[in-house]
C-alpha cells in the first residue's frame, strides 16, 4: 500500500530586482537602430507588468546559471525541521540546462554540496516541473525515500538578448494588432519570457507545527506527441513535413546552427491546437479517470504563458462542462512573469505562504506545454 505524501515547504527564487516594462529593452538590448515597436503591443496583450532576469543591471551580463537559480531556491527550504543533509531524493528540472551534459540535476547537486543522494533530472518545457514533482512524490509513495526535494528553474533571458535577434520585420509588427498570437513567434518571444526557480520539500508526514501542508492526491501527465508534431523547440529547425533537423546536423560555423539554438514556436499550430491538446482532451481523461467535479475545488492554478490565453482557458473549460469561477483562479503571471517550468512552483509558493489556505480545501493545478503538446494536472488537499 502506497504512503501518503505531503508538500511541507515551498520556496521560490527570483534573481535580482524586478524588471519593469520600460526597462526590458535596456537590459536585453536594442536590436537595430531604433527601439522595438512590437514590445508595447506584446506587453499590452500578455498583461505582464514585472519579471526577473538573471542579468546584472550594470554589466548586462548573466549573473546566475540555471543550476545556481535552482540551488538558491532549494537552499531556502532549510529551516528548523529540514536541512539539506536530510535529502534522500532530489529531482531537478529545467527547459534548457546550462550544458548538454552532465545533466542539470547533478550540476545543482554540485552547487549545493549536500551529502550523496539520489539525483534525477526531468526534461521538457513547462511540464518538466510537474514531472519532477511526480518522481519525488512517487519515490516517497513507494517507500523508497521519506524526504525528497523537487525543483524547477529556467533562465531564458540569456537567449533573449539582442545578439540572438534580427531587426523586427515591419510587416509582422503591423500584424500584431489584428493577430496578437504572432507574439509567440521567435522574433517576439523576447518580450514574453522570464527567469526564476522554485523548490518543494516533500515528506511522508505532514508538518507537525501549526503550519499547513499540501497532501498530493494525484498527478496526471499526458503527451499528445503521437498526434502532433513539435510546436515549440530549440536546437533544431522544423521541416515542411513537421520533422525536426537537430543542431548536430549543421556545420559548427553555419548560420543555421546559430539560428536553430534560439527558442522557436509554430504559431499557427499553437493557436489552433494548444487548448485542445493541453486542456480539453487531457482534462476529459482525468475527469473520467478520477470522477472530478468543479465543485470539489477551492482554487484553480493555471499556468498560462500570457494574459492572451486567460479567457481562452476559461472558454475551453466551459466547452467541456468544467467551468471554474474566476474567483477561484490564482496566478501571479502578471507580477512574476512566465518562468516556464518553474511557473507552477512560483504560483504555488505564493498561495501556500499567503495564509489564505484552510484545512480541507482542494487545489487543481494545470500545467501545459506546447513543446509537442503535453500537459499535467495536479490535485492537492490542504491538511
Amino acid at each position: 500500500m502506497s504512503k501518503s505524501v505531503y508538500i511541507n515547504k515551498i520556496t521560490s527564487f527570483l534573481p535580482n530586482e524586478p524588471v519593469e516594462n520600460g526597462d526590458m529593452e535596456r537590459i536585453l538590448g536594442q536590436v537595430g537602430p531604433r527601439p522595438s515597436r512590437a514590445r508595447k503591443l506584446i506587453l499590452r496583450s500578455n498583461k505582464i507588468k514585472k519579471r526577473y532576469y538573471a542579468i546584472d543591471r550594470e554589466t548586462l551580463r548573466p549573473n546566475y546559471t540555471v543550476a545556481e537559480l535552482a540551488a538558491e531556491a532549494i537552499r531556502k527550504l532549510e529551516g528548523d525541521s529540514f536541512q539539506l543533509s536530510d535529502i534522500e531524493c532530489m529531482v531537478c528540472s529545467t527547459t534548457m540546462a546550462d550544458q548538454t551534459m552532465p545533466n542539470h540535476g547533478v550540476m545543482v547537486h554540485g552547487e549545493l554540496g549536500n551529502p550523496s543522494c539520489e539525483v534525477i533530472s526531468t526534461s521538457g518545457v513547462c511540464v518538466c516541473g510537474a514531472t519532477a514533482l511526480k518522481y519525488a512524490y512517487l519515490s516517497i509513495a513507494a517507500g523508497d525515500s521519506t524526504v525528497a526535494v523537487s525543483s524547477a528553474a529556467d533562465a531564458p533571458s540569456s537567449l533573449m538578448t539582442a545578439k540572438h535577434f534580427d531587426v523586427e520585420n515591419e510587416e509582422k509588427v503591423e500584424l500584431l494588432e489584428s493577430k496578437p498570437e504572432i507574439a509567440f513567434e521567435k522574433d517576439f518571444l523576447r518580450w514574453m519570457l522570464s527567469d526564476g526557480a522554485g523548490a518543494m520539500m516533500l515528506s511522508d508526514t505532514p508538518n507537525q507545527n501549526e503550519k499547513s501542508s499540501l497532501k498530493i492526491d494525484w498527478i496526471d501527465v499526458y503527451s499528445f506527441a503521437n498526434e502532433m508534431s513539435a510546436c515549440m523547440y530549440a536546437g533544431a529547425t522544423k521541416n515542411a513535413d513537421g520533422s525536426l533537423t537537430g543542431w548536430r546536423n549543421f556545420d559548427a560555423q553555419s548560420k543555421e546552427r546559430a539560428d536553430c539554438m534560439t527558442v522557436t514556436q509554430d504559431v499557427k499550430q499553437l493557436n489552433e491546437f494548444v487548448l485542445k491538446y493541453t486542456l480539453e482532451e487531457p482534462l476529459k481523461q482525468s475527469i473520467h479517470k478520477r470522477g472530478l467535479n468543479t465543485s470539489d475545488y477551492d482554487y484553480f492554478l493555471p499556468h498560462f504563458s500570457s494574459g492572451y490565453f486567460e479567457d481562452k482557458v476559461a472558454q475551453s473549460l466551459e466547452s467541456i462542462d468544467f467551468s471554474i469561477e474566476k474567483e477561484k483562479w490564482f496566478t501571479n503571471l502578471f507580477d512574476k512573469g512566465n518562468t516556464g517550468s518553474a511557473s507552477i512552483y512560483i504560483i504555488l509558493e505564493e498561495l501556500f505562504n499567503s495564509g489564505k489556505l484552510n484545512k480541507g480545501e482542494k487545489i487543481l493545478c494545470y500545467v501545459p506545454e506546447s513543446g509537442r503538446f503535453s500537459t499535467a494536472f495536479i490535485q492537492l488537499t490542504v491538511v
